[in-house]
C-alpha cells in the first residue's frame, strides 16, 4: 500500500467542555435524548473514563493508537453533542477555545492532524465569524455540527449565514449524529434506540433531508455536506425519495424543487465509512456514489479503528476504489497536503 490511510472522522472533547457537559446533566433542563447518553459517555465506569481520556487527548497517547492502528492522518472535530447543549453566550465560547486548542494540536504534529472546527449555530452570525477565523487563523479544514441544536434544524433561514460563509470559505460540513432532538426522542429511549445503533442515523438522515428540502442547495450550490455511518443509510433510499416525492409534488403536497432530492445528495452530499464495515453497504454506496464521493472513517475511539482499517484492506474492491475512500477523496474535500 503506497497511499496515505485518512481517517476523517476522529473526537476530541475538551476538559473544560466534559465539566459543563456534567453541569448540565445535574440540572433539571437537559434534553432527554442527552441525559441518556450523558450516562454513557460521562459515566464512571472502567470502559465511560477510558473514551474520556482518549477524547481528552491530542498528543501522544492518540499517536501511538494511530501508530498501532495503521492511521496515518487524522482530521479530528468536536464529539457529540459537543457545545450545542449550552446557551448561545457559553456555546461560542466553548467552540472558539476547543478550536484553539485543536488547533495548537493540529501545529504541534502537522503531518499527523488536521483539524474541523466547532461552531455554535445557535449564535448564527457569531458562527459564521468563527469559521472566518477558523479558517483564515487557524487553518482549519472545514466544521462538524451535531444535528439538531435545542430541537431546531439548520433548513431554519436564520441559520443560513452560516452556510453563506460556508461557500464563501469553500468549507464543507461535517453533519455529525446526536440523539433525536426532544420532539420526537421519546419512543427512542427505550431499548437503547436513542444511541448510534439507530437513533443517530434516523435524527442525522432527518437533518440532511430536511436541507435537501428546503432549498439550500438552490441559494449555496457549492456547499457540501459530509454525512458519516455510511450516508446515514440515504444512499439506499434515493431512488424512493425521489418517487414518493414526485408523487407529493403532483397532489400539491410538496413545493417542486429545481431538482430531484437524489440530484442534491450526489451533487452536494460526500459520506464517511465512520463504523460501517459491511461489504454490501460499501458496494451499494460505490455503485450510488462512486469513490470519489466517500471517505475513510474509523470513528476513533467510539469504534474498533483497527477493525476499521482491516475491513477496508481486505474488502473485495478494486485499489484505485481503495485508494480514493483512504486517501484522495479527503485529501480532495478537505484540502489536505
Amino acid at each position: 500500500m503506497k497511499f496515505k490511510r485518512i481517517a476523517v472522522e476522529e473526537a476530541f472533547v475538551t476538559e473544560e467542555i466534559a465539566s459543563e457537559w456534567k453541569k448540565i446533566l445535574a440540572s433539571k433542563f437537559v434534553e432527554p435524548g442527552f441525559r441518556m447518553m450523558g450516562q454513557t459517555i460521562l459515566g464512571d465506569d472502567p470502559g465511560a473514563r477510558a473514551v474520556h481520556s482518549r477524547l481528552v487527548d491530542l498528543g501522544a497517547g492518540r499517536i501511538a493508537a494511530m501508530d498501532a492502528d495503521g492511521i496515518d492522518v487524522a482530521v479530528i472535530s468536536i464529539t457529540s453533542p459537543g457545545v450545542q447543549v449550552f446557551d448561545a453566550v457559553t456555546a461560542t465560547r466553548l467552540a472558539g477555545d476547543a478550536n484553539d486548542v485543536l488547533a495548537a494540536a493540529v501545529k504541534a504534529h502537522p503531518s499527523r492532524y488536521a483539524g474541523l472546527a466547532a461552531v455554535a449555530p445557535h449564535y448564527p452570525d457569531g458562527a459564521a465569524l468563527e469559521l472566518e477565523r477558523a479558517a483564515g487563523k487557524l487553518g482549519m479544514k472545514g466544521f462538524l455540527i451535531n444535528s439538531h441544536t435545542m430541537g431546531e434544524y439548520l433548513d431554519d433561514v436564520k441559520y443560513w449565514p452560516i452556510f453563506e460563509a460556508a461557500q464563501a470559505l469553500d468549507m464543507p460540513l461535517y453533519l455529525h449524529p446526536r440523539e433525536p432532538a426532544p420532539s420526537m426522542v421519546t419512543p427512542f429511549l427505550d431499548y437503547g434506540l436513542y444511541f448510534a445503533g439507530w437513533g443517530f442515523a434516523v435524527e442525522t438522515g432527518l437533518h440532511a433531508m430536511r436541507l435537501i428540502m428546503c432549498g439550500v442547495f438552490d441559494r449555496y450550490p457549492k456547499l457540501k455536506i459530509v454525512l458519516g455511518h455510511m450516508g446515514e443509510g440515504m444512499p439506499f433510499w434515493l431512488q424512493r425519495i425521489d418517487n414518493r416525492y414526485l408523487l407529493q409534488v403532483k397532489i400539491g403536497a410538496v413545493k417542486k424543487l429545481p431538482r430531484l432530492p437524489s440530484e442534491y445528495f450526489l451533487e452536494n452530499f460526500v459520506i464517511t465509512t465512520s463504523g460501517v464495515m459491511s461489504a454490501p453497504a460499501l458496494r451499494l454506496s460505490l455503485e450510488v456514489l462512486g469513490a470519489d464521493r466517500i471517505m475513510f472513517a474509523a470513528d476513533y475511539p467510539y469504534e474498533s479503528v483497527k477493525e476499521g482499517v482491516t475491513f477496508l484492506d481486505k474488502v473485495a474492491i478494486t485499489e484505485e476504489e481503495r485508494e480514493k475512500i483512504y486517501c484522495s477523496t479527503a485529501q480532495r474535500i478537505f484540502k489536505l497536503a
